[in-house]
């Protein structure tokens, strides 16, 4: 009987796990090495070790009704995109409103995970830890691993012929804070992801010139999508990910194309990646284009070779005079508490069921929360594994057998391999796997009743946008306000930016009124389709 959880970390992830351990009655004990919450978006003056690290500027790439807590939405008042320091006060608020500060203890790192001698009975861990310089050893029923995957920096520059001779200096993106300091100099940034892309508009405004290296390309995406809507509002749809499941591939894949596209041609600005139709996690980035445009960020294709002052690309030409080099080059997971570190990581693979669960474990009583990326935020995402994770350490979710289990693994991993181009990466389309958990422990919105019974509710959560809220509408775990705050949230978007009464200049044709009135239709047969398929 799974009484006593263990949550290693107390950032976004490690909360919602402390939440879900409490609603279910469990007793949650997180452990955090550092004194304060909110992991990743605690924004600290310098890198610290066995934590991630974040600059100074950074803001969030998900609005605030895509990645808010699902039973806890922003302020009306809250920004649509957040600086990091926005989105801690709100960490904060929701730690306090639920009382989770109490089940925390700071400044107490993990040093060891590892089965009891009786595990294969009692599925139990010993947890080992470590405060000021005293260590003591406890027993959990469970265990969920909350440390996320942007700690230990991917740093390749030994793999760079001549990096050795490079007289210029070179860092991981993780040490970068500010701008200041690279006044007047030529930067080069290895990498055309987040990271590398927000340095290089950043640089670009102090840096005397800045050059982006990218192996493969990059699809860039503006948070201000289409008309002014934030971009998730409008492309994370159950609408759009049922248009991708039911249209031919090669009419797909131009869409798709068509639409990253918008509102610029990537391969005018040198930014196309090599093979366009693959879903990979686009980059979000409002400035970078038009630095570009404007020569102060030129973008070029990998390095071949570092000289001592200048730099040798794959195309031959050669930039001279380079003064600091910056590797945004990502981050590799790891988990150097575990005691078997294979239960996690198999040959440099992740091999876990529903991307949490080890499916090799004699008893399910460990959890990886937060190892995904997606269209789709992380704290919803959390929130949801989190939901799942407990209800299968109190047997109340069945597992099929270990061999189900990594046959459903396999399959997902040959997925990943069509639409992403790897069988290894980290992604996976948001609202199908957030449905799959939601199926799982009976939270999935029933568009069919919906439909009946609330059809203004049903139009919403179809063609709307997959906020948070839908799974918190029904089911166990169910918010009151979850009808409420999807029915708003399109007045909460709108709130924060028009902020000044201004005269509207749309005009309703005949034909688009007409339209309207095929989408009730569509939605029936829409949902039909999905509730048999």
């Amino acid at each position: 009987m799974v009484r006593r959880v263990a949550v290693v970390g107390a950032g976004v992830s490690g909360l919602a796990a402390i939440k879900c351990c409490r609603e279910e009655g469990l007793e949650p004990t997180c452990f955090e090495r550092s004194e304060d919450i909110g992991g990743l978006w605690r924004y600290a003056e310098h890198a610290e070790e066995g934590r991630a690290s974040i600059y100074r500027t950074v803001f969030t790439n998900s609005c605030k009704e895509m990645m808010c807590y699902p039973d806890f939405p922003f302020p009306d008042d809250h920004p649509n995109y957040m600086h990091n320091t926005k989105l801690q006060e709100y960490i904060w608020k929701f730690a306090e409103h639920f009382d989770l500060l109490r089940h925390i203890r700071f400044k107490t790192l993990v040093t060891k995970i590892k089965k009891r001698p009786d595990f294969s009975v009692t599925g139990q861990w010993d947890v080992v830890t470590e405060k000021e310089g005293k260590k003591e050893t406890e027993v959990f029923d469970a265990v969920m691993i909350c440390s996320g995957h942007h700690v230990y920096p991917n740093f390749p520059a030994a793999s760079f012929p001549g990096i050795q001779k490079f007289k210029g200096s070179y860092f991981h993106s993780r040490e970068y804070k500010e701008p200041e300091k690279f006044r007047g100099k030529k930067v080069l940034v290895i990498g055309l992801g987040n990271s590398g892309c927000d340095i290089a508009a950043e640089l670009s405004t102090v840096a005397s010139q800045v050059y982006v290296s990218s192996r493969s390309g990059s699809w860039v995406m503006s948070r201000v999508w289409e008309h002014g809507y934030p971009w998730d509002m409008k492309i994370v749809t159950r609408f759009q990910t049922w248009l991708g499941t039911v249209l031919p591939r090669a009419l797909s894949d131009w869409l798709y194309v068509r639409r990253m596209n918008w509102p610029f041609k990537h391969e005018n600005f040198g930014l196309m990646p090599l093979d366009g139709t693959l879903r990979k996690e686009p980059v979000f980035n409002d400035d970078l284009p038009s630095r570009i445009a404007c020569g102060v960020v030129v973008v070029k294709p990998n390095v071949k070779e570092f000289r001592e002052t200048s730099v040798l690309f794959q195309d031959g030409t050669v930039q001279e005079d380079v003064d600091v080099v910056i590797f945004a080059t990502g981050y590799s997971f790891s988990y150097p508490f575990m005691e078997d570190d294979s239960i996690i990581k198999v040959k440099d693979n992740v091999t876990l069921y529903k991307s949490i669960l080890p499916p090799q474990l004699e008893k399910p009583t460990l959890a990886v929360i937060g190892l995904v990326q997606s269209l789709g935020a992380i704290i919803p995402t959390s929130d949801l594994q989190c939901r799942w994770a407990v209800k299968v350490f109190q047997g109340l979710c069945k597992l099929p057998s270990m061999s189900e289990m990594m046959d459903d693994i396999d399959e997902k991993s040959g997925k990943k391999l069509k639409w992403y181009g790897s069988s290894n990466t980290l992604q996976m389309d948001y609202v199908t796997y957030m449905d799959e958990l939601a199926t799982a422990i009976g939270v999935k919105p029933n568009l069919l009743k919906l439909l009946l019974t609330d059809p203004r509710l049903a139009l919403e959560v179809f063609f709307g946008p997959c906020t948070p809220y839908q799974f918190r509408l029904m089911g166990p775990g169910k918010w009151s306000g979850a009808r409420r705050a999807i029915l708003t949230q399109w007045d909460r978007t709108l709130g924060v930016t028009r902020t000044r009464v201004a005269p509207t200049t749309s005009v309703t044709f005949p034909i688009l009124v007409m339209l309207k009135m095929l989408f009730l239709p569509l939605l029936l047969v829409a949902i039909l389709a999905a509730f048999y398929c």
